[in-house]
């Protein structure tokens, strides 16, 4: 996951990964310019959260998206 320390979607996410116990990885694309720069060339833009599932990226915290592709039944 691509984000930042003040993205208020960015800890939703993470919120929703460590309620469900799913092991993420966090890029600060605030300080980490190697990460922004792929970050903006997978994506195309600057907007935070950037989130893979695999090779499937979600752009925000689409929480219906994540559970699709995480098979998270509720």
């Amino acid at each position: 996951m691509y984000s930042t320390p003040t993205c208020h979607y960015c800890n939703l996410a993470k919120e929703f990964f460590d309620d469900y116990n799913i092991k993420y990885e966090a890029f600060n694309v605030s300080t980490d310019l190697a990460k922004r720069k792929e970050m903006m060339e997978k994506s195309g833009q600057m907007g935070v959260p950037v989130i893979f599932v695999d090779d499937v990226m979600v752009m925000g915290f689409d929480e219906d998206k994540l559970r699709e592709l995480l098979e998270i039944k509720e």
